[in-house]
């Protein structure tokens, strides 16, 4: 069966095409990092605007790559949500109106979902259970997954987000938009200890994270090195940049491989699967996979360019729900979630 993969929750365009039999067969993505850099963030009219011009284009790339026709396709998936509503709007529409004329399903899917199954593409015969640590844009979760559908929530944060803490740490360094690359580059060139920051509930005794306190103390070392260096507009020397930027990096990778442990842990599991964007940092990385070798235990990260959002990753979980059970063809009415629960899927 093909399943044909549309990714537009925020500011990557994502197509994909996979089969179940033979795995990803093409995937293409275009980012909107140049368009939204600009502004620091992500500007939702201009990303489903954006969207709208790339997403049609996009497909018969990789329809075209795949040596494929859209007639060829077994079924859509598409992202339902969580995300920007306009900008699932956009790939919602486009993958009902294209499944209804084809006569096929159009498969909502979770975007957390997608990501919790990405390295399932690269690793297909991965068993159930693992622990997975979602690390996605907003979101940092860690979970039990049981199967396909199968999602017990273990520990959540009560604020920012680890990817959201790395945007508002690069912005108060001046390192640009996404914060999370820009971190890391800055990083190779600091030496973490200089400037001491804080392990947010890292011995809390649970498995919640919190990253909002982390961003407020950068601010405060930002404002006193500031201040050292001539006055409250004074700008930083590069080095001082670099080692906050070290500094910063360790503390929420340490936060996020000492939780990941501890959920191994607590329920028994000797699997972990890491996904989303954070998951492509270097430095969780090397921790993640020292920590669970002592453990005697095994980490699984899908391939580093299926780590942000892509279209690879909803069509391959729309595949796995196609195995599990047939959906009848769509009508043309269709609706999005910008806000949907991981845990509420069956």
């Amino acid at each position: 069966m093909r399943v044909l993969g549309i990714e537009t929750s925020c500011d990557e365009t994502g197509g994909a095409l996979v089969d179940s039999d033979r795995g990803l067969l093409a995937h293409a993505l275009h980012s909107q990092v140049d368009l939204h850099e600009t502004y620091g963030g992500v500007v939702p009219e201009l990303a489903s605007r954006d969207h709208i011009r790339r997403l049609l284009p996009l497909t018969r790339t990789v329809l075209a790559q795949a040596g494929c026709r859209l007639e060829d396709v077994d079924a859509i998936a598409y992202t339902e949500g969580p995300g920007l509503a306009g900008a699932l709007l956009v790939g919602a529409g486009a993958a009902h109106a294209m499944a209804w004329a084809l006569g096929v399903p159009a498969i909502a899917i979770h975007h957390l979902e997608g990501h919790l199954l990405s390295p399932l593409i690269s690793e297909p015969d991965l068993a159930f259970p693992f622990v997975a640590l979602l690390v996605s844009g907003g979101h940092s979760q860690l979970m039990r997954v049981d199967g396909v559908g199968r999602y017990a929530l273990l520990g959540d944060t009560l604020d920012d987000a680890a990817g959201e803490a790395f945007d508002k740490t690069a912005k108060l360094l001046g390192l640009g938009y996404p914060g999370g690359p820009a971190i890391a580059r800055a990083a190779l060139d600091g030496k973490p200890g200089r400037h001491r920051l804080p392990r947010p509930m890292l011995a809390s005794g649970d498995l919640e994270m919190s990253f909002s306190g982390l961003k407020t103390a950068v601010m405060t070392l930002v404002r006193g090195q500031r201040m050292q260096a001539g006055g409250e507009d004074a700008a930083l020397p590069a080095q001082t940049i670099a080692d906050l930027a070290a500094e910063f990096q360790e503390s929420v990778t340490d936060v996020l491989a000492g939780k990941a442990i501890a959920a191994l842990d607590h329920t028994g599991l000797s699997t972990l699967v890491v996904a989303g964007g954070v998951g492509a940092n270097l430095r969780l990385r090397e921790k993640l996979d020292a920590a669970v070798k002592r453990r005697g235990a095994r980490v699984v990260y899908p391939p580093v360019a299926l780590c942000t959002d892509n279209g690879a990753m909803i069509a391959w979980a729309g595949a796995l729900r196609l195995k599990a059970g047939a959906p009848e063809p769509n009508g043309p009415g269709f609706s999005v979630r910008p806000r949907w629960a991981l845990e509420s899927l069956r």
